[in-house]
């Protein structure tokens, strides 16, 4: 079901979808482990993108705290090293 009456507002809200979905499907391709695979967007959000955090400034430095387990993290900086980011 589409989001509006108005055909602009809808093919904006087509075309975000679309984006949305192919960068999901890289993600787990690329970067995740092969058990998320099969995983829907709810669980990927709830894994990967509902991680609490603060943003801490201290010694002239931005970081990051996220609020879980080493393992967690250790999860996460592996599937960013997989990740064909440009340098």
């Amino acid at each position: 079901m589409l989001p509006s009456k108005y055909l602009g507002l809808n093919a904006a809200w087509l075309r975000l979808a679309v984006i949305s979905y192919n960068v999901l499907t890289a993600l787990k391709r690329l970067a995740l482990p092969a058990d998320l695979l099969s995983a829907r967007p709810k669980r990927l959000r709830f894994l990967i993108f509902h991680t609490a955090g603060r943003l801490v400034h201290h010694a002239r430095q931005l970081r990051l705290r996220l609020a879980m387990a080493i393992e967690g993290i250790a999860g996460y900086l592996d599937a960013v090293r997989l990740l064909p980011l440009p340098t």
